[in-house]
């Protein structure tokens, strides 16, 4: 018959202070369950699976990652308007999105202005040669002063060079003006058409250069702390395997969505080969350094909602609950803010377990029930009734689930012999677990003789976890042994 995993009774353990004063102190300014220290025997410690770990310094950097849109760069946008009220006759860039590089013709322009102007620069060229010879004081300086005029106008209407100097070459002016484009990027918004009357209010092209564009990333505000302007980044997109496209945090936006609790982090991102268009879904990877920090592994922390708390290792199976204030969770650890120094052995694994063992041994003012024989009274009313039998408890399965089990005590005498026509019940105990929103357990079963010393029967465990088992065994009608132990119950809460 397998026997379930069962360990001695559990003891407060003092640690490394002896003063029993201060041993069911509980921790201060709590009001979450009283916490004490416990001791562990070395196969408890390995039932429950126990590991140890220490606090360390590390020197830490994180990676946050966000989903984010494609935008433009609205620094590279640029706008195409003139300067000078007239009518479009030829449209070269004709469509919505079309690419154009710089320097490719958009479109022609007549303007009268423009015409009558260029006559006015070359009547005054002509003036200006005619009388350059002249002898009377401030004819020559007027005329070349009429000429600079109307070539500055000109110029200051965006007449290309090579305008001008077709004109001066031809002496004939230009009626329909051709311009280009100032950048290389994609038309986004387009108001020229044919025989269309302009102004120079009149916006024709709205042009974008998408060599590099704009990320808005929605980072939670709980990580904004950690970022900061100049924070490299990755992109990546699910139209692109295997491509990452890199960049930087350009700016934090002073927003908070308050429906998703998110920020808007602008990320500058380069765009060779124009792959990333503006709208498409991407993911962020932003990398920020958090320096040299005091960290432990994240199994170590438990969690009650209100506290921190970890299980400090001094040596041969003591442990003691300490109060700590963490940071942030960077990979597999924990930072730690307050409450630990460099070094400190502590408990990695089956925190909740000893959480659990703690707390009952707080709940019960840190009693430990006398072991069978020992001569206590309260478990047995006299030291001769305690040791009239021996009880070897089990169950079915082997350990216990949660749920309905089979539980088997066989009971012998001192001299080995079976004891039958004995009631034997068994009584099942979980302290309440505040931090799980649990409230305290408690479950009967009583046993039938089945013969030859050996009693069964079956009860249902509301819960896996750490049960403290109390088994008593009583013959007309006076007790004749009792046992507390301890059973680890699968199945989770």
């Amino acid at each position: 018959m397998a026997k379930t995993p069962m360990a001695d009774d559990m003891q407060v353990a003092a640690g490394p202070d002896t003063d029993p004063s201060k041993v069911a102190t509980p921790m201060p300014e709590s009001k979450d369950a009283t916490l004490v220290p416990v001791q562990l025997t070395p196969e408890r410690m390995q039932s429950i699976g126990v590991k140890l770990g220490t606090a360390e310094y590390k020197q830490l950097s994180d990676d946050i990652r966000a989903t984010g849109t494609v935008e433009i760069d609205e620094r590279l946008l640029s706008y195409v308007q003139v300067r000078f009220p007239g009518y479009i006759r030829k449209v070269f860039a004709n469509a919505t999105y079309q690419y154009v590089r710089k320097g490719d013709p958009l479109f022609t322009v007549y303007s009268p202005d423009l015409v009558a102007t260029q006559q006015e620069y070359l009547l005054a060229q002509q003036n200006q040669k005619l009388l350059q010879s002249s002898h009377i004081d401030g004819v020559a300086a007027g005329a070349a002063t009429l000429s600079g005029a109307a070539e500055q106008r000109l110029e200051q209407w965006d007449v290309p060079q090579s305008e001008l100097a077709k004109l001066k070459e031809t002496g004939k002016p230009v009626t329909e003006l051709t311009f280009y484009s100032p950048v290389s990027g994609y038309i986004t918004e387009r108001n020229a058409l044919p025989n269309l009357y302009v102004e120079p209010s009149t916006r024709l092209y709205t042009m974008a250069d998408l060599s590099r564009v704009w990320v808005n990333a929605q980072i939670f505000q709980n990580d904004i702390g950690r970022l900061k302007p100049g924070d490299a980044v990755a992109i990546t997109v699910d139209s692109y395997p295997g491509r990452t496209f890199g960049g930087s945090i350009e700016e934090i936006l002073p927003q908070v969505d308050m429906a998703t609790r998110t920020v808007r982090v602008r990320l500058a991102i380069a765009n060779p080969g124009l792959k990333l268009k503006p709208g498409m879904f991407v993911n962020a990877e932003i990398k920020s350094s958090l320096g040299r920090q005091l960290v432990v592994p994240a199994s170590s922390v438990f969690q009650s909602g209100t506290r921190e708390l970890v299980f400090l290792n001094h040596g041969n199976g003591s442990l003691e609950p300490k109060e700590i204030m963490v940071g942030p969770r960077v990979g597999d650890d924990f930072v730690v803010l307050k409450g630990l120094t460099p070094h400190q052995s502590i408990v990695t694994s089956a925190n909740f377990l000893i959480d659990s063992e703690s707390q009952l041994q707080a709940a019960a003012g840190s009693f430990v029930p006398p072991v069978p024989g020992s001569g206590g009274a309260a478990a047995s009313g006299s030291q001769s009734q305690a040791s009239q039998a021996t009880i070897d408890f089990t169950s079915d399965p082997s350990p216990a689930q949660k749920g309905n089990n089979v539980f088997r005590v066989k009971l012998t005498d001192n001299k080995g012999a079976s004891v039958t026509g004995a009631t034997i019940s068994v009584t099942f105990y979980m302290a309440a677990m505040p931090a799980m929103g649990m409230s305290a357990m408690n479950t009967n079963a009583t046993l039938t003789d089945r013969g030859n010393g050996l009693y069964e029967g079956s009860g249902a465990l509301g819960s896996g976890g750490s049960w403290q088992v109390t088994i008593t065994a009583q013959k007309s009608g006076h007790p004749i042994a009792t046992k507390q132990v301890r059973m680890n119950v699968t199945g989770g809460m």
